[in-house]
Formats: structure tokens, sequence, C-alpha cells
């Protein structure tokens, strides 16, 4: 139909979907099988969500649902795109995917820690840093007594690694 015989009030407007968390094109999606877990249990809330929502305007239940389906669409693809790594064949000495790090920081006799984990699964409030992350990154294939740098601009912050556990 042509867009001339279309009421303005008839057009809906494409909702805005706020993207999930990046993960560059070409990376793997690697996910523990608790982050895993955790996508497969968001997809069910949404599928929940999206088939008791009930407005009374039909439009406005419309656009609600529409909107469901768009983000439960990103979560499926993500989800599609998952490799589990299973933490229990990762090499108890090295730093690799799911370890959890144990450090310090400059001459802080304080010891801090950060699991490596999927993009989706990172919190870092909860001590969950995503791979993709710099400091993941300077601690990826190291190993105990390792010093490594992370550059902040133009201030550096000297990490050892104190422990790593899976």
């Amino acid at each position: 139909m042509s867009r001339g015989f279309v009421k303005e009030g008839d057009q809906e407007e494409l909702p805005m979907i706020p993207p999930r968390a990046d993960l560059p094109p070409g990376t793997v999606n690697f996910v523990t099988e608790f982050g895993y877990g955790q996508l497969l249990a968001e997809r069910d809330e949404m599928i929940h969500e999206r088939d008791n929502t009930l407005i009374s305007d039909e439009n406005e239940n419309r656009i609600a649902v529409n909107l469901i389906n768009a983000k439960l669409q990103l979560l499926l693809d993500r989800i599609a795109s998952a490799k589990i790594v299973n933490l229990a064949k990762q090499p108890k000495n090295i730093v690799r995917f799911g370890a959890e790090v144990f450090f310090k920081v400059d001459s802080d006799p304080t010891i801090q820690h950060y699991q490596i984990v999927g993009v989706d699964e990172a919190n870092v409030a909860k001590g969950k840093i995503a791979f993709i992350s710099p400091i993941a990154k300077i601690f990826m294939d190291r190993k105990v007594g390792d010093r490594v740098t992370l550059k902040l601009g133009k201030a550096e912050k000297q990490f050892e690694i104190v422990s790593i556990k899976y």
C-alpha cells in the first residue's frame, strides 16, 4: 500500500531496543555453565512476560509485545551463539576463561579477585569481569606469581597474581 493512503496515526515508530552487552564482531561468545543458565532463565522470564502482557488498549499492548519480542530476539541470538566452557577442564595453574584470579594491586597488600566470565554474565559489583575487558586480557595465560601491568591513560597499575581458582 502506498504511504499516501496510510493515516498518520496508524504509523508505529520502531521501538528503541537497548543493546545487550558488547561482544565485538567475530568474537566467540564464551559463557560459563552458570552464565548460560542465566541466559535461559532470562529467556523464560521474557516469554512469560510477553505471554502475560495484557494492556487494555490494543495498540499499547501490541507495542509492548513487539518491544519484548525484539529484546527476546537479541537474547535468542546470544543464546544460539553461546559456547559453554567446561571450567573443570581448564588448566588449574594458568588463567583462562572462567578462572577466579586473586591478585594484589601495586604495593597494596589487600588481595582482590575477579572471575573471568562471558559478557552477559559480567558484573563488577559481583566480582565478575568479561573476558574481553582489559584486566581479563592482561591476566590471560598467566600463572601465580606473574606480574602484569595495565596502562590507564598516563598511569600504570601493577598486578601480581596470588592464586587461581576454577
